[in-house]
C-alpha cells in the first residue's frame, strides 16, 4: 500500500519530467495504474477465495506477482511484475509467515535477476542497474538484519541512479536518470518504511526516509529530470543503439496463454528480428509480450502462431511539430468501431447486429464512464465512437473519453440523447471511413432525429401540459411532456404528428418491455395508414419505463 501511494504521489512528477525525444510521458502513470489494478484485483480475488485478511504472506505475494502480469502498462509495469515475482518467489520458497533479512535479501536477488532475464538486449543505466545494485548491497548486509538490508539497498539504489545519467550516451546528453530506475527507488523507499515500523522508531525513522525522499527528488530535478531510455515506456532498453525518430512505429502488448517454453522461445525469436524493445515475460501457462515494430500485424501473428494472445494493445508513436518531438498514443489494433448503450436486450440486438460493442444501461443502472471505458478498449479499433443513447450518460462518455486520451486511446463521442437517435446515427456509419469523419456525419444524424416518448405518470405532478395524476399517459417531445391523456396509442399518435410536423422521412417506434401486446405493431400500421409517404420501422426494444419511444428522420 506504501508503494501504491508513493507511486500516485509521484507520478504526475514523474510524467512531467519525462524530456525523452520520444515523450511517451507516461512512466509514473504505469507503474501507478499497474500496481493499483493489481491490488484490487488481488482483494476481489481473496475476497470470493474467503480468505480477505486471512491470506498468508506467500498467497499475497504470489498473487500479486500474477495480478501485476495481467495488469502490467508498457515496459515500466512489465518489468515491476518482475521484479514482484522475484520477492513473490524469496518469500514462498522460505516457508515463513514474515519476511527476514535473508528472505528480503533473496528477493531483491531474485527481482534483479528476473528483470534481467524479462529484457532480450539489457543496457546498463537502467533500472536492471539500480536493481543490481540494491541487490548486492542487500546480500551483504544479511548478517547486520533487516534493516541493514532496506537501508543499504536503498542507499546503494539512490547512488546507481545518481549514476545511470553517465551509463547511457542518451541520458548523458540529456542530462537525465532513468524514470523506471527511479519508480524502483520508490519501491524500496517503502520496504525501508516498512521494517522500521516496530512501535518504538516509526516516527523518527517516518521523517527521515520523508527528507531522504525530498532529497533524491531534488537530485532528480538538478540533473533535469527524469525520463525513460532509448524510448522505453518506463524501463530498461532493448535495443542495440539510442532511440531516433524513424524507429519503430508502434508499441504491440498483449498477454499469451496456449503456449509453452519452447513456442515462446520461437516467438521471442521473431519478435526480435521484427523490432526492438523487446520484452516477452511470465509462465508457465501466461505470458506478458510487449516489443516495438514497424509491422503490427506480423507481431500479432507472431503470437497467434505460439498460442492465443488476448488484450492486444497498441501504440502509435506520432510525430507531432516536426523535428523530433514525438507523442505516444495508446490505441488498439483495428479501425473504426462503435460503442452503443442499450437499454433493453432488443436494442441491444439490434445494435450488436449493426456492429457495435454494446453496453446495458438505463434508468437506475446507467453505464458508468469505466464500464463506456472497457467497452471501447474490448472494441480493439484504432478509433471508437461511443453513443450513449440517454441525455444522462453523456457527461459519463465525455468522462470516459476523457480517461481515454489519458491512455492514448481516441474516443469520439456522439451526443445521441435517446435510443432513437443512437440508431439514426448508427445508419449512416461507414466501416472505411475515418472516426472523424464518421462522428461528425453520426452526430449530425443524431441531432437531425427529431424524438418522444410516451410514459405512464407514476406520481402527480404539473406538466407543460398541465397537471398528472398517477396513472396518466404522458406524452414527450424532445423531453418535455406535452400531452396528458388517457390511452397510451391515442397519446402516441399525437406525438408521432407533432414530431412530422416539419416533414420527414422515417418513423422509428420502439416498444418498452410494459408495452401492452400489440401496442407498437398497431401504432405502425396506424402511422402508415395516416403517412403514406413515410417509411415505418418497428422494434422491440424492451426498454424499461417507457412503453413507447419515437423517433423521425
Amino acid at each position: 500500500m506504501l508503494t501504491r501511494a508513493a507511486f500516485a504521489a509521484r507520478r504526475a512528477e514523474i510524467d512531467a519530467l519525462n524530456v525523452y525525444p520520444v515523450p511517451d510521458g507516461d512512466t509514473g502513470t504505469n507503474l501507478y495504474l499497474s500496481l493499483d489494478a493489481a491490488l484490487d484485483s488481488v482483494r476481489t480475488e481473496h475476497e470470493k477465495a474467503g480468505i480477505l485478511g486471512a491470506a498468508t504472506l506467500a498467497q499475497e505475494c504470489s498473487a500479486l506477482a500474477r495480478s501485476l502480469l495481467l495488469t502490467a502498462r508498457g515496459n515500466s509495469g512489465v518489468i515491476l511484475s518482475q521484479l514482484v515475482r522475484g520477492f513473490a518467489e524469496a518469500i514462498a520458497e522460505s516457508g515463513k509467515d514474515e519476511a527476514g533479512a535473508e528472505t528480503i535479501a533473496d528477493g531483491l536477488e531474485r527481482a534483479s535477476q528476473r528483470a534481467y532475464a524479462s529484457v532480450t538486449r539489457p543496457a546498463e543505466g537502467t533500472i536492471l542497474t539500480v536493481a543490481r545494485a540494491a541487490a548486492a548491497a542487500g546480500a551483504a548486509a544479511v548478517d547486520r538484519g533487516l534493516v541493514a538490508v532496506a537501508e543499504d539497498a536503498l542507499d546503494a539504489a539512490t547512488e546507481a541512479l545518481r549514476a545511470t545519467t553517465a551509463q547511457l550516451p542518451a541520458l548523458e546528453r540529456a542530462g537525465v536518470v532513468d524514470a523506471g530506475a527511479a519508480g524502483y527507488l520508490l519501491l524500496l523507499e517503502a520496504l525501508a518504511r516498512v521494517v522500521h515500523q516496530d512501535g518504538t522508531h516509526v516516527g523518527e525513522r517516518m521523517e527521515v526516509f520523508a527528507d531522504d525522499s525530498m532529497r533524491r527528488r531534488e537530485d532528480w530535478s538538478q540533473v533535469g529530470g527524469v525520463v525513460e531510455p532509448i524510448g522505453a515506456a518506463g524501463g530498461a532498453p532493448t535495443g542495440d543503439g539510442d532511440l531516433v525518430v524513424g524507429g519503430p512505429a508502434y508499441e504491440v502488448m498483449y498477454l499469451l496463454r496456449d503456449s509453452d517454453e519452447e513456442r515462446v522461445a520461437t516467438l521471442t525469436a521473431t519478435l526480435d528480428g521484427l523490432g526492438d524493445s523487446l520484452l516477452v515475460v511470465g509462465g508457465p501457462d501466461l505470458w506478458n509480450v510487449h516489443v516495438h515494430v514497424d509491422d503490427v500485424g506480423a507481431a500479432v501473428e507472431a503470437g497467434i502462431d505460439a498460442g492465443r494472445p488476448y488484450r492486444v494493445r497498441v501504440t502509435h508513436f506520432s510525430v507531432q511539430g516536426g523535428g523530433a518531438d514525438q507523442i505516444a498514443r495508446a490505441t488498439p489494433a483495428a479501425t473504426v468501431a462503435v460503442v452503443a448503450c442499450a437499454a433493453g436486450p432488443g436494442l441491444a440486438e439490434v445494435f450488436e447486429d449493426a456492429g457495435a460493442v454494446v453496453v446495458s444501461s438505463g434508468p437506475g443502472r446507467r453505464a458508468s464512464a469505466g464500464q463506456l471505458l472497457d467497452a471501447a478498449r474490448a472494441a480493439h479499433a484504432l478509433e471508437v465512437i461511443v453513443l450513449p443513447n440517454d441525455g444522462d450518460t453523456v457527461l459519463a462518455a465525455e468522462a470516459a473519453a476523457s480517461a481515454a486520451e489519458q491512455e492514448g486511446i481516441t474516443l469520439h463521442v456522439v451526443r445521441s440523447r435517446t435510443a432513437v437517435q443512437g440508431l439514426a446515427a448508427l445508419a449512416v456509419f461507414d466501416a472505411t471511413a475515418s472516426a472523424s469523419r464518421n462522428a461528425a456525419q453520426m452526430s449530425h444524424a443524431a441531432a437531425a432525429t427529431r424524438h418522444g416518448a410516451v410514459a405512464v405518470a407514476s406520481k402527480q405532478a404539473l406538466t407543460s401540459a398541465g397537471p398528472c395524476e398517477p396513472g396518466d399517459v404522458l406524452g414527450a417531445v424532445a423531453g418535455d411532456v406535452v400531452i396528458v391523456g388517457s390511452d397510451l396509442e391515442e397519446v402516441a399518435v399525437e406525438v408521432v404528428a407533432r414530431l412530422l410536423s416539419s416533414g420527414g422521412e422515417i418513423v422509428t417506434v420502439i416498444g418498452g418491455v410494459d408495452a401492452p401486446e400489440g401496442l407498437a405493431e398497431g401504432l405502425g400500421a396506424r402511422i402508415e395508414r395516416g403517412h403514406r409517404d413515410v417509411e415505418v420501422s418497428v422494434i422491440d426494444g424492451g426498454q424499461p419505463h417507457y412503453p413507447l419511444l419515437l423517433g423521425v428522420e
